[in-house]
Parts: structure tokens; sequence; C-alpha cells
């Protein structure tokens, strides 16, 4: 294709065609972000929670950590799991390099610090809300983080939202560990750095658009739970005289 809107309109076709080549890829993609997040928010909520509420000694260096990871790049985690998932590395017995696996490992590593700075804030400003409440009544670090958390449950729906925003928007990583395997790894993000280095725009453009409607999808989903939770937070406030009553 010689022209930017030849392109376009091949790419427009391939998107509404049903295309198996490139549903294919947004499948993998798809199922790739889905399970790393469900492992990265697992145990990121867990360890956020915690974290919002916990006063222990070195908790400002854990905290001077947890922010450092979230500027990592994903190259470098890429780099990390490769090392550790290669021949020579201490899991390289599990044969994982190059396959779905590795690449729902790396995101899931890519994600976790995400996952946990974001519960953390939650947590934290609830804790210095409600927390005396709840220590009044006994509760103690574990249990505030459970009660905080499910408290603040609707802004922590935003926080998986953006998690895997990070995750299906994310190349580097899954480039390095999985290989960009025609069939087996190759996911939309390193298929459209593969494709535009070949040359074949229309393909690059159609998964580019598949990507950017789900990103601003997440947005829209994140913007309609803030203001779900306005409503509903509203409506709480202004029902509590009338049980008063």
């Amino acid at each position: 294709m010689s022209t930017l809107s030849e392109s376009a309109r091949t790419a427009l076709q391939l998107t509404f065609s049903a295309d198996p080549v490139l549903w294919r890829i947004v499948g993998r993609s798809l199922s790739v972000s889905a399970t790393a997040c469900a492992l990265a928010c697992g145990l990121g909520l867990v360890l956020g929670a915690w974290l919002g509420v916990a006063r222990f000694a070195g908790r400002g260096l854990v905290l001077a950590l947890l922010n450092t990871l979230l500027a990592v790049p994903s190259v470098v985690v890429g780099l990390v799991v490769y090392l550790v998932l290669s021949r020579s590395g201490p899991l390289g017995a599990l044969g994982w390099l190059f396959s779905f696996k590795a690449m729902v490992l790396a995101q899931a590593i890519l994600v976790l610090p995400v996952v946990m700075a974001l519960t953390r804030q939650a947590v934290e400003d609830a804790e210095n809300t409600h927390g005396e409440q709840w220590r009044s009544l006994g509760a103690g670090p574990f249990l505030r983080s459970l009660l905080l958390a499910w408290d603040g449950r609707y802004a922590l729906l935003t926080v998986l939202i953006a998690s895997f925003g990070r995750a299906i928007s994310e190349v580097g990583a899954v480039m390095i560990v999985g290989g960009n395997i025609d069939g087996f790894t190759r996911v939309m993000t390193t298929a459209i750095a593969l494709e535009t280095s070949k040359g074949d725009l229309p393909l690059a453009l159609a998964l580019g658009l598949i990507l950017l409607a789900m990103v601003l999808l997440l947005n829209l989903l994140v913007a309609g739970l803030r203001r779900w939770r306005e409503r509903v937070d509203g409506g709480s406030m202004e029902a509590q005289p009338g049980w008063a009553i």
C-alpha cells in the first residue's frame, strides 16, 4: 500500500471482515493480559491493602522501592524474566521461555507494583479517615486492611481496570520472553512492531485501531465507575437523615 488512506481503508476492512489472523492475535493478547492481571491483582490487592495500614521499621524504604518499580521499563522486566527462564537460569528447567506462560509471568511482574501502589494509597487514605473507628473496635492491621479495602471496593475496581490497560499496551517484556512467534506468542503490540517493520501497514493499523479502542473503552469504564460511585455515595449520604428519622 502506497498511501495512508489506502492502508487505513484496508485496515478497516480487515477489522470488520473478521480476519482470522487479526482476531487470533487479539484473542491471544486478551488471554495473556487477563491471566497476568488476575495473578497480579490476586497478590497485589492483598499486599497493597496491608501496606496501607501496617506500620513497621523500614516501611519508608519499602514504599520507595515500590514507587521505583513503577518506573522500571518493561524491557528491563523482560530481560530479568528472560535470564531467570533461560536454560542457564534458575527456572530454566521449566521450559517456559518463548511460551504463553513466560509472557503471563512477565506481564504479571510488570503490573504487580502498579496494583500494590494504587491499592496502598487508596487503603491508606481510608485508614486516615476511618481507621480510628476500626482500631477502637479492636481490629488488627490485617483485619482493618480487609475492611477498608472492602469499603473502598469501587475505587479498587479502577485499579483493576488500570492494571489491565497497563498489561494490554505493553510490548517490550512480552517480545523478549515470548519471541513474537507467529501463531503462538504474537500479541497485538508485538505484531504492530513486526508488521510495521515489514511494511504491512494495513494489519498494523488494524491492530492499532483495536488496541486504541480497548484503551478508550477502559478509560470510559473508569470514568463511569467514578460517576457511579459519586452517585452511590451521594445517595447514601442523602439517605442517612431519612434512616435517622
